[in-house]
Order: structure tokens, then C-alpha cells, then sequence
């Protein structure tokens, strides 16, 4: 029997998800600086202009969730193609009312929740989309993963510091055309690049099965799979409390140190160059390193040392440059978790599994500022940030003992991963 060549090496998939990843990353981003500027200049309302931040991100997570056995089902290049495109057209069509006769704002939060669940499925699609296109670049899937990171960290880095200034040079308004212009800029790039056959629909799966079914399959794996499970709550737990940290702890430090406004541009800038180059080492050198020395060791540096810094009234100098290396150690994470999910969850399981573990991440980032500026009304700043970097220091470090952890240095064979994907 004539045995069947390899396909040719092709990095034009990889290159176009990748740069799907990044248009749509920095459309974001400016959408996270236009649109509450928009709604804070209208109305003058925080209550308002937070409103519309939940009705972005409820959606998202929702999407996450349910959007999971769509994009197994559909395929992640139709599914990103289309999602994107929805959204573009959402984010044109917000600066209409306006133009007809100022903020209507049920017009505008039905808008948002539009973006928010095309979001949710097509983020999760691009995604899904990493592994197929590394297969054809024939690149290690830590270093797919690591420049996927890469580019997001840039693209949020660039989106809101070049969001910052388009709004003050055009206007929030015009602002969002650009937004909706990029978006659909990253569904042809999608189309365009990503061969059809690419993150096609897999048809292992029997076609005449029904999306519940499909739904509690991915959940039935993730919770088989003891790594993955506990990879979801502790980057859950770590969101939780990133979330409380940058919403709310990092305003007062600001405000109650004198440092201003300025100091927390200066330590998210600090964050993202130190995030974007652990993330460049990451993508260069992490498929040759052992991954969970790694990985507890960039939570070490990526965690607690923010809220200790704080905590301890030290010189902006020091802020800046503990920030700096916490992102840096960060940076290593996002490659690892990614490179583990892609080799233990099977392919046609992989969008409605990574849907799962990104809604159970993401649950806890609504309540994060609620839960800090509770317990601020009840302790001091500094005793807030102390005991919730050991809370941090904790989950990061006593979980690494558990057993489960020990399975993230060997990758599982397609073999068994296959075999598990079937048990009823």
C-alpha cells in the first residue's frame, strides 16, 4: 500500500489566527475606552456607564458557556467568521440613535449584549482554531499557544492605549466605527486565511446528536479530567481576586497614596511589556522546560507580590517595577494552560470543553469589585490587600501538592484521549 504524504507545511493559517486574535483583541479594547466614556459623557451616570459594562460581559460569559457545542457542531471558521461580523455590525449601528436625537439607552445596552454574546462564541472559536492551524505550521502547541498569547497581551496593550487616544483625537463615536471596522476586518481575515477543511465541524460526532447532549458531553469530560477541573477553579479563584485587585484596590492605593490617576496607566503599561515578553520567552522556550515548575513559579511572581507591594507603602519606583516582573511571570501562563487543554481534551470535544472552562474562569470577575469594596467598608486598605495576597499565595502554592498537578508534565496520547471522549 502506497503510503499517503504529509500534508505541505502551511504557516498562513497560524498567521491568520493569530492575526484574528489581535484585530479582535484591540477592537475590544477600544470598545472597553469608548463605550463608558460614551455613556459617561451622555449621561453623567457611573450607575449607567457600569450598566452597560455588566450588559457586555453577562452575555459573554453566557455565550461562553452554551457557545461550546455550536462551535464543535459548526465549525470554529464559520463560527468565528460570523460572529465577528455580527459584532461589527452592532458596533456600527450604536452611533445611530445617537445621531437620530441623543442616548437611548435601552437601544444602546440591546446593542452592547449583542457584541457581547457574538463575543463570547467567537472568541472562543479563535481558540479553537490555535491547534489546527499549529498542526499545519508544524510548530509545537506551547509555542502556538505562547504566540497567541503574545498577541493578545499586545493587542490589549496597543487597543487601549491607541483607544485612549482615537477617543480624544475623533470622538467616542467615531471611535466605534473603527471598533466595528476591525471586527470586520477579522472575519475576512479569518475567511480568507483558514482553509475550509480547517476547524471543520469533526464528524466523529453522530450528527443526529442534540446540543444538550453535545453540552453535557463537555461537561461530563471536564469533570473526568481531575486537571483540568482543578486548573478551572484555581484560575477561577485568581480571577476572582484579579478582578477585585485592578477594579477596585489599585483606584484607592491611587488615590490614597497620591499617586493619581497616572499610576495606574503606569503600572497596567508596566504589566503589559512584562506580560508580553514572558509570553514572548514562553512561546521561544516553554515546550523545552518541565511545565508545572513553571507554571507555580509564574503564579508566584504574577500573584501576591502586586498586593504585598501595595500593602507595604512602597515608592512608585518599586510599584512599577514588582508590576513589571509580575507580568512577566504571568506571561508563562496562558501558553502552559493552553498547550494542556489542546493535548487532553479531543478535538471534537475542544469547543464545548474550553467554552466550560472559560465560563467557570471568568464567573467570578463580575463579583471581584463588589467583594473588595465590601470589605473595605469593613478594614483598611492595607490589611485588604495583605489578606487577600495570602489568599492568592495559597491557592497558587498549596494546590501545586496535589496529585493531579503531576499529570501537567506528561502529555496525554491521542489514544487515551480518544478512549475517554467515549465512555458514555
Amino acid at each position: 500500500m502506497t503510503a499517503v504524504p504529509p500534508a505541505p507545511r502551511s504557516l498562513r493559517p497560524l498567521v491568520g489566527v493569530l492575526l484574528a486574535i489581535g484585530v479582535a483583541q484591540t477592537a475590544t479594547r477600544i470598545s472597553a475606552i469608548a463605550l463608558p466614556w460614551y455613556v459617561l459623557a451622555t449621561t453623567g451616570s457611573a450607575t449607567q456607564t457600569g450598566l452597560v459594562a455588566f450588559c457586555e460581559m453577562g452575555p459573554y460569559v453566557l455565550a461562553q458557556t452554551f457557545g461550546g457545542p455550536l462551535v464543535d457542531r459548526i465549525g470554529a471558521r464559520t463560527v468565528s467568521g460570523t460572529t465577528d461580523l455580527v459584532s461589527a455590525l452592532a458596533a456600527a449601528a450604536i452611533p445611530l440613535p445617537h445621531v437620530g436625537g441623543g442616548l437611548n439607552l435601552g437601544v444602546l445596552l440591546a446593542l452592547v449584549a449583542v457584541i457581547g454574546t457574538a463575543r463570547g462564541p467567537g472568541d472562543l472559536a479563535k481558540e479553537v482554531m490555535v491547534p489546527e492551524a499549529a498542526d499545519l505550521a508544524r510548530v509545537p502547541m506551547e509555542r502556538a499557544t505562547g504566540l497567541s498569547g503574545t498577541v493578545e497581551r499586545l493587542a490589549s496593550m496597543l487597543g487601549l492605549a491607541g483607544g485612549g487616544a482615537l477617543v480624544a483625537a475623533i470622538g467616542e463615536l467615531t471611535s466605534l466605527t473603527v471598533m466595528a471596522a476591525l471586527f470586520a476586518l477579522g472575519s475576512l481575515v479569518v475567511l480568507a486565511t483558514l482553509p475550509r477543511k480547517a476547524a471543520a465541524p469533526a464528524h466523529t460526532v453522530a450528527e443526529e446528536e442534540g446540543y444538550w447532549k453535545r453540552l453535557r458531553a463537555g461537561a461530563a469530560f471536564l469533570r473526568r479530567d481531575r486537571l483540568l477541573l482543578a486548573v478551572t477553579i484555581v484560575v477561577g479563584i485568581t480571577n476572582f481576586l484579579d478582578a477585585s485587585f485592578m477594579s477596585v484596590l489599585l483606584p484607592v492605593w491611587a488615590r490614597e497614596a497620591g499617586t493619581g490617576v497616572g499610576a495606574i496607566g503606569l503600572t497596567g503599561a508596566a504589566v503589559g511589556c512584562g506580560g508580553v515578553a514572558g509570553s514572548v520567552v514562553a512561546a521561544m522556550y516553554a515546550h523545552r522546560l518541565p511545565r508545572r515548575p513553571v507554571f507555580f513559579h509564574g503564579y508566584l511572581l504574577g500573584g501576591a507580590p502586586r498586593f504585598v507591594v501595595l500593602a507595604s507603602g512602597a515608592p512608585l519606583w518599586l510599584v512599577v517595577t514588582v508590576f513589571a516582573v509580575s507580568g512577566f511571570g504571568a506571561g508563562f501562563l496562558n501558553p502552559i494552560l493552553g498547550a494542556v487543554q489542546i493535548e487532553r481534551v479531543p478535538r471534537p470535544l475542544l469547543g464545548r470543553v474550553g467554552g466550560l472552562v472559560t465560563a467557570f474562569a471568568w464567573a467570578g470577575i463580575p463579583f471581584g469589585g463588589i467583594a473588595a469594596g465590601s470589605l473595605l467598608d469593613s478594614g483598611s486598605l492595607t490589611a485588604v490587600l495583605l489578606a487577600l495576597g495570602a489568599v492568592y499565595f495559597l491557592t497558587t502554592s498549596l494546590t501545586g501538592l496535589l496529585p493531579e498537578w503531576r499529570e501537567m508534565d506528561r502529555a496525554r496520547s491521542p489514544a487515551a484521549v480518544r478512549a475517554e471522549a467515549e465512555v458514555p
